[in-house]
């Protein structure tokens, strides 16, 4: 027998073969029953201790996620984007980006893929052999929501409300599902831009912004038709803190005497030099302000600094001024009032200053001074004022008025609707296992196993109502079975089996469709996963030697091999 060739560092453990599938198998399982319990309007909560030592009590899957530590190199797949084995996480941060909703379905349904999976693995089915039936279902399934797919119209406020508190019917705040729908749908109206045959451009990231104010009740809660932010005017007793269509200039330049790059060394030869030095200071400043002042602005924001001076000149010509705002803020402001933000003052031109803005207005709310630009004409940006009893419930809101929001921009990207309470998911089960006859080949086998696996979630929706999951399931196999009755599922409130368009339960087509994706292809990507090197070193006592490396392979799997010396 030969002695092995050592390539790899003494501190690596390595493991390989039919055992690194079962384990990352294992791992992704786990991950999958942790949130499990989060699905559906009757989910349960989890209460989670976050690295600074705070508590985090959500039900949203991928903020779950986030704070989760997990110790195994497939479970950490899940949750670290830059580690080697990126899967699960990237799956839930993909979805998460991409739709902003399904986080949680989507891990349910990877891991359920992995599970019926494992039994095929056992069986030496080879991975890609188990990955071309998954993409061919993958397929398959995603015509089949092209197929059971509906239509709404946009315009219809009602029809938008109905579909938007129905996708957020899961979430912690669902009992203000009316009040967030709301909110998500004005909102997402104001700042969508329409590109022209029938692309419709909805940046819910840079343009709308959350403030979140304890204090007050939920209901209080409401979208502004501009900015609001948490700064107050420099000189309060001097500047005016209401105006009414005020003349916005906004500038991403400092208004303060320009200061030297390297330092700089000045030879003061007369006792009259340093005066000019100050003077020279004072006609600078007085100079950028002078080509500010003759637009006659009533409001002017920067970005960096403004001195004493520049407030002075300012605030003698009524102008009222607010400096070391943030650029989001500062570009959300110009989206809203129509001004161009400015990097030198000499540039200024008549078409740069804003004059949407119907009121500009400084309030304390608290114990903090917040100023608002509102009433704007035609704003391209808007800010959501989310008040409530404390800053943990304005958190949970937060997340799910995100979701709302992602739900409804969806909708104006891509107006259409699946039926929700996984009676989708039944009807692409039932279709596959149809399609499976006509499938050739040891592939076939794969193939029903993931029509199967997409029976999770309306099994997880029935346990997490407390009916009989066993009579549930089987009631609506045989409603499904024949391919008719697409829009039969679960209430998740109730655990009634029903029709989901007369209780109004609805699916975004895009969220479903990037679930399947996204949930097969990370499945798939696990699947391929043969090898696993794991470098970390452990601590060793004082003085003592190098390790061996550690090696297990199928033939060895319980026990780490003696390398010869």
């Amino acid at each position: 027998m030969h002695a092995p060739v050592l390539v790899l560092k003494d501190s690596l453990k390595r493991e390989s073969g039919s055992k690194v599938h079962h384990a990352n198998i294992q791992a992704s399982k786990a991950v999958a029953d942790i949130i499990r319990t989060t699905l559906g309007p009757r989910s349960m909560l989890k209460m989670l201790l976050d690295a600074q030592g705070g508590i985090v009590v959500t039900n949203d899957g991928n903020a779950i996620l986030r704070e989760l530590d997990i110790a195994h190199p497939a479970a950490k797949a899940c949750f670290l984007s830059m580690f080697f084995f990126s899967s699960m996480i990237e799956l839930s941060r993909t979805q998460d980006e991409e739709v902003g909703d399904g986080t949680t379905s989507v891990i349910v349904l990877a891991g359920e893929m992995l599970h019926v999976a494992e039994a095929f693995i056992e069986k030496n089915y080879h991975p890609t052999v188990i990955c071309r039936a998954y993409n061919k279902a993958l397929e398959d399934a995603l015509a089949v929501l092209d197929k059971i797919a509906m239509d709404i119209d946009v315009k219809d406020r009602t029809a938008m409300l109905g579909l938007v508190k129905s996708c957020i019917g899961t979430k912690f705040t669902s009992q203000f599902g009316d009040l967030i729908a709301d909110l998500a749908i004005d909102a997402t109206t104001i700042v969508g831009v329409d590109l022209g045959q029938g692309v419709r451009e909805v940046d819910i990231k840079k343009y709308i912004k959350v403030e979140k104010v304890p204090g007050g009740q939920l209901e209080d809660s409401k979208v502004l038709k501009g900015v609001m932010f948490n700064k107050d005017v420099i000189a309060p007793g001097k500047m005016r803190r209401k105006i009414v269509n005020p003349r916005i200039i906004l500038l991403d330049c400092p208004l303060e005497y320009k200061k030297g790059e390297n330092q700089t060394n000045a030879e003061l030869v007369k006792e009259e030099d340093w005066g000019i030095l100050l003077k020279m200071e004072e006609e600078y400043i007085e100079n950028i302000c002078a080509q500010i002042i003759k637009f006659k602005p009533d409001l002017v924001i920067t970005e960096k600094g403004l001195s004493d001076l520049a407030c002075h000149y300012l605030s003698r010509a009524g102008i009222s001024a607010i400096r070391r705002l943030r650029k989001t803020d500062n570009n959300r402001i110009a989206k809203a009032c129509g001004a161009v933000i400015v990097n030198r003052p000499d540039e200024l031109q008549e078409s740069d200053v804003g004059t949407g803005a119907g009121l500009f207005e400084v309030k304390k709310i608290g114990d903090e001074f917040f100023a608002f630009i509102v009433d704007c004409k035609e704003p391209k940006a808007c800010t959501v004022l989310l008040r409530g009893a404390s800053k943990d419930l304005l958190n949970e809101v937060e997340r799910n008025l995100q979701d709302a929001m992602s739900v409804a921009r969806n909708i104006l990207k891509n107006p259409k609707l699946v039926p929700g309470g996984g009676a989708t998911e039944l009807t692409v089960s039932a279709t596959l296992k149809q399609k499976s006859s006509s499938v050739e080949g040891i592939e076939k086998w794969p193939y029903e196993a993931a029509a199967l696996a997409f029976e999770a979630i309306p099994r997880t929706l029935a346990q997490n109502c407390g009916v009989n999951v066993i009579r549930t399931m089987t009631a609506l196999q045989g409603k499904h079975a024949n391919g008719e009755n697409a829009w039969t599922g679960i209430d998740g409130n109730t655990g009634e089996i029903t029709d989901m368009k007369e209780r109004k339960i609805w699916d975004v087509y895009n969220v479903k469709a990037q679930t399947f994706k996204t949930a097969i292809e990370a499945s798939c990507m696990l699947l391929r996963i043969d090898d696993i090197v794991s470098g970390i070193k452990k601590k060793q006592a004082p003085g003592a030697g190098p390790t061996k490396p550690q090696i297990e392979t199928e033939a060895d799997a319980d026990n780490e091999q003696i390398l010869p010396e």
